[in-house]
């Protein structure tokens, strides 16, 4: 385009350069010198036209690039190839001495030994950074666990034993911020479970609370959203995320950050839905809104890739620990059983980066 807008000005600059000069000279007259700068416009017209083309042309070319390269790569983990099929769960999960780095040599887990009764619902909370949602991402295998950092059973299988598409088939994950197609709620609910149908989609709708809002859109049920559901509320489209995710009754539930991005009021519907949703699932539950989570059977408080903490909200809160930290801090109170001067917060943040240090003394 610069090059030919540059030829397209230099052209008409000859072209009343030399005109200019033969009018004065009674060898051309005006309307003519007009003339010719308006064809030499016309000329340079298809020619921009094309250009433009080929410019689209390019843009279109570098991204079907990126989509062959995508479409080409080989995952970064496969199924062994003896892998079997993964059987129906009942939802125990144990982490045995659990090691992981995306990075060799920056260990975001330092041996992590958890166990998960099923049915149990389990809280993971502590600083940004703690190794939280990398915990889950292992769980659901986006990653992979290396051999001799440890492993991640379920009902006493190792998930690396089994296809993955079995295993993550009977799992279900809501993030914090949802991702809904440009297609109908009915079919955004429905998702990957083809199987099920239309009355069981408007079930786990009515079970997340998201019926009546749905009701009252011009379509109903058969409503198409637009790009990532711009034309819902963030309440809105996390509700439609909560019911794809119980749609296909799972019995592991993760939760990450699900409600840190909607309103009080969503937020109040979805904790009672989750009453209902909850029951008789394996529920592991990451929040920073630690008044969620206080219901918990257990809590794990982590920090810096290790448990620091583990119990009941009561039991932690008793211990005046890292977890009556963040619950004071996130209520804006008063650390529990201290007294004095006060000091500011940020001390007492870096003194909880260090694993070295005490609780900070404010």
């Amino acid at each position: 385009m610069p090059s030919v807008d540059i030829l397209t000005s230099l052209s008409i600059c000859l072209a009343l350069f030399f005109g200019a000069y033969m009018v004065v000279g009674n060898t051309l007259e005006i309307g003519v010198l007009v003339a010719f700068v308006m064809y030499i416009q016309r000329f340079f017209d298809p020619i921009r036209n094309l250009t433009m083309q080929y410019t689209q042309l390019q843009r279109s070319m570098a991204s079907g690039a990126r989509i062959f390269d995508l479409m080409d790569r080989t995952p970064d983990f496969s199924d062994h190839e003896n892998a079997s099929p993964m059987p129906i769960v009942k939802g125990e999960v144990e982490f045995q001495d659990v090691k992981f780095s995306y990075v060799e040599g920056e260990e975001v887990l330092r041996g992590i030994n958890l166990h998960v009764n099923a049915g149990e619902t389990v809280a993971v909370v502590g600083p940004t950074g703690a190794g939280k949602t990398s915990m889950v991402s292992l769980l659901s295998r986006l990653y992979e666990i290396d051999d001799g950092n440890g492993a991640i059973l379920v009902d006493g299988v190792d998930i690396r034993s089994v296809k993955r598409k079995s295993l993550v088939r009977q799992m279900s994950m809501v993030l914090q911020e949802p991702f809904l197609y440009s297609t109908t709620i009915k079919d955004n609910i429905r998702y990957r479970h083809e199987w099920v149908s239309d009355e069981q989609v408007i079930s786990s709708a009515k079970a997340v609370g998201a019926h009546n809002f749905i009701m009252e859109l011009d379509n109903g049920y058969e409503t198409v959203l637009q790009q990532r559901g711009a034309n819902l509320s963030m309440g809105q489209r996390q509700l439609i995320s909560f019911a794809r995710a119980v749609v296909g009754d799972p019995r592991i539930l993760i939760l990450d950050e699900a409600t840190a991005n909607i309103d009080s009021h969503t937020g109040q519907l979805i904790q009672e839905s989750l009453k209902t949703i909850l029951q008789g699932r394996t529920s592991i539950v990451i929040a920073h809104r630690l008044s969620t989570i206080t219901a918990a059977d257990k809590i794990i408080v982590l920090e810096l890739g290790r448990i620091k903490e583990m119990g009941t909200h009561s039991e932690l809160m008793e211990k005046n620990g890292l977890y009556t930290y963040l619950y004071d801090m996130n209520f804006g109170e008063t650390l529990h059983g201290v007294s004095g001067d006060n000091t500011s917060e940020t001390a007492g943040i870096e003194s909880f980066d260090n694993p070295q240090n005490n609780l900070p003394s404010i």
